[in-house]
């Protein structure tokens, strides 16, 4: 589970091409950005970023947060066309944009692939359509389906975003969601668990009690299943939840927020593995692992919960770090 030296350089285009107000939206709050970059703007961060980053071959300007391909056409060619000369001979990567499914035509990937754009990712946020109606997404869950097969038919790599937890969804519909996904054979996903936000529709919802979210644990053990999931059908899972966020913390009224969320789920996951193995042995009462050294805090999970949970069985649990990478190693189980 140990994730790559990949980075992007994120650059913000706030609400401004979104045609729709999502019911769980609150794009300033979200990304803690109102003004609009312009082509200064993309120059300064990318020259800075030429001079910090370590591996400019494996790095990506990225623009997100909001749906890129509905901005008006003309700001759009000036962002990228800024950004595209900063792409190749020993710079960046590539271009990585996000956009909304129903805002994707060959006239748009013609443009994108001509700039320099690498990677589109998709809000699907679910695949459900009785969930996007809810929420106010929108578009349906066919939408996803054709702009993927359009995207792909391009050439681009290819990334879908989820939204676990909204309005009228349960554990079921997340699953179908998820296996509706990985049908779709994605490069990459990102898992967002909703953070419901003062001022939005959900908002309202919640804090009226019309929308009663799922609880917390269940939503991490859903997320868990989630990135074993995927990463078992090759899919990374680039993202699971939020970045921490002084703006998120301050205008959440609810929802399944935690600057550490990625960690928890990663943590459950080992205490998953090591529970199947400690149940082959009846009566168990020391175990002890070896993880990947960069696994280890979360194999031990947020302050020692893994050990404090195989405690509350009667089992004393040790984890160290120096097994192989991305899997367990089974030192003795008595």
């Amino acid at each position: 589970m140990a994730q790559g030296k990949h980075s992007n350089i994120s650059i913000f285009v706030p609400h401004v091409g979104c045609p729709h107000k999502c019911a769980f939206c609150d794009q300033r709050t979200i990304t803690g950005e109102e003004k609009l970059p312009h082509a200064e703007d993309v120059w300064r961060s990318c020259t800075r970023a030429l001079g910090e980053v370590s591996d400019p071959d494996d790095t990506e300007i990225a623009f997100f947060g909001g749906s890129f391909t509905a901005i008006p056409r003309e700001y759009m060619t000036e962002l990228l066309d800024e950004a595209k000369k900063f792409v190749g001979k020993g710079r960046f990567k590539g271009i990585r944009i996000s956009t909304r499914p129903d805002c994707i035509n060959d006239e748009i990937l013609a443009i994108l692939k001509d700039s320099g754009v690498t990677a589109i990712e998709l809000g699907a946020q679910s695949m459900c359509d009785d969930v996007l109606l809810k929420n106010e997404r929108g578009h349906s869950a066919q939408d996803v389906f054709d702009a993927a097969r359009l995207i792909r038919s391009y050439g681009f790599e290819l990334g879908l975003q989820l939204m676990v937890g909204l309005w009228g969804s349960d554990m079921e519909k997340e699953r179908q969601s998820m296996e509706a996904i990985i049908s779709i054979r994605p490069d990459t996903v990102r898992i967002y668990p909703v953070v419901i936000l003062r001022g939005t529709r959900l908002g309202e919802l919640f804090l009226s009690g019309e929308y009663l979210p799922m609880e917390f644990d269940d939503v991490v053990g859903l997320c868990a299943e989630m990135i074993e999931r995927f990463e078992a059908e090759n899919i990374r899972v680039i993202k699971c939840g939020l970045h921490a966020s002084e703006f998120v913390e301050k205008d959440m009224v609810g929802g399944f927020y935690h600057p550490a969320f990625r960690e928890l789920c990663e943590s459950l996951i080992y205490r998953r593995l090591f529970e199947q193995e400690t149940d082959r042995v009846k009566g168990c009462k020391e175990a002890h692992f070896s993880v990947d050294r960069r696994e280890l805090s979360k194999a031990l999970g947020q302050k020692r919960s893994n050990v404090i949970y195989f405690e509350s069985k009667g089992i004393r649990l040790r984890v160290t770090g120096d097994g192989a990478e991305g899997r367990i190693r089974t030192i003795d189980i008595r």
